[in-house]
């Protein structure tokens, strides 16, 4: 009986610290769902409060990039001037050649027989002159037989300078120091009148083609133009900046009535002849605007092609604002109309924004919300 009274409250109290087991970590757990409740709330209030700025004015420099043409600034073709065979080649391809070395010789088919000719010619019209002067002064002749005589011989002698002149355009020298293009004919090659021979490049100073649209040019030319305003800097087809800088020095004369554009020119020293004559980069101008009104790129979005940023109004309530753009930056805007520099705008936050709604936010002063900002300004 005693047995089964013991079994009995070992039994019982078995069920009950069971139980117990049960109901502890079921309290435990409602205090953890109020925690993460408690932190969710607070997680869900700090994201829908905003971060709100006003726009930033200064004065602020707006870089505009023009395709470009890069030239020597003297590139010419060199071509035969007279008829024959190419008989010697003095340079290579790709050499850097210097004033007045020879570079092509042709052989000539009949300019050194036609000055052979004109020479004999010439001193046989010398003798005849002589011989006529001495009759003269023994009076045989009259003085107008000399004048006739002497200008057979000067006629004689012009031939040979004619012949001399086309016998040594068979010798082609560097008209100018320069780097040798490749080489179009070979030794032996018949070589008519006006064939090719080569190109040659001065690569000292390169000329910088870019055309500028109308209305730039008309703002260009508006300006007060200090020196600053013609520095360009090139933009290489590698993306990098060429190490010397540029200075706009032509304008043409017209422009181009189907673009609607007009040619400038900059110059560019190159003294480690990087820069080769065909090249191709971007010509980047800067252009200084003065009272930009700046807002940041991420502050703004877009409906149907126009931008709008959500402005803070009397009693905190939120507008949706249409703004124009005049420029743009690589993280900003230059606005033209729509907003003032005393106006507060959604920064950060703008999935939370409603037009209409009432703003909970935290102002950040403008020279920090823009510190971290791509943006040249002065």
């Amino acid at each position: 009986m005693y047995a089964g009274l013991l079994a009995g409250l070992l039994l019982c109290g078995c069920h009950q610290k069971k139980g117990a087991d049960v109901h502890e970590p079921e309290h435990a757990k409602a205090h953890e769902h109020d925690d993460d409740d408690k932190h969710e709330h607070e997680h869900e209030e700090a994201e829908s409060q905003l971060i709100v700025t006003m726009p930033l004015k200064r004065d602020t420099i707006v870089a505009r990039e023009y395709v470009c043409q890069i030239h020597s600034c003297r590139n010419i073709e060199l071509r035969a001037v007279e008829r024959g065979y190419l008989q010697s080649v003095f340079v290579k391809e790709g050499q850097l050649v210097k004033e007045g070395d020879p570079m092509f010789k042709i052989l000539p088919l009949v300019y050194q027989a036609e000055l052979t000719s004109a020479e004999a010619e010439a001193q046989i019209s010398k003798v005849e002159y002589e011989n006529t002067k001495r009759l003269t002064e023994s009076k045989v002749v009259s003085d107008k037989e000399l004048a006739i005589s002497k200008a057979k011989w000067e006629q004689k002698v012009a031939v040979v300078n004619l012949a001399q002149a086309h016998l040594g355009f068979t010798n082609i020298n560097a008209p100018f120091s320069g780097l040798m293009d490749r080489l179009r004919l070979r030794n032996g090659s018949l070589v008519d009148e006006g064939d090719l021979l080569t190109t040659l490049s001065d690569n000292s100073e390169m000329w910088v083609y870019f055309n500028v649209p109308e209305a730039e040019y008309l703002d260009y030319m508006s300006e007060v133009q200090p020196e600053e305003r013609k520095k360009v800097d090139l933009l290489m087809a590698n993306g990098k900046i060429f190490n010397q800088p540029g200075r706009v020095n032509v304008i043409e004369a017209e422009f181009n009535s189907q673009t609607g554009t007009i040619p400038f020119r900059a110059d560019f020293a190159n003294p480690d002849r990087l820069l080769r004559h065909g090249e191709t980069g971007n010509i980047r101008m800067n252009k200084m605007v003065k009272g930009a009104l700046l807002v940041p790129q991420k502050a703004t979005f877009e409906i149907l092609d126009h931008h709008y940023v959500f402005i803070v109004g009397k009693d905190d309530i939120l507008t949706q604002q249409r703004i124009h753009i005049s420029e743009e930056l690589e993280d900003v805007f230059i606005v033209s109309e729509g907003l003032t520099d005393k106006d507060k705008i959604v920064l950060e936050g703008m999935r939370q924004a409603k037009s209409g709604a009432k703003a909970v936010y935290v102002f950040k002063k403008p020279e920090e919300a823009f510190k971290d900002m791509k943006l040249h300004a002065e």
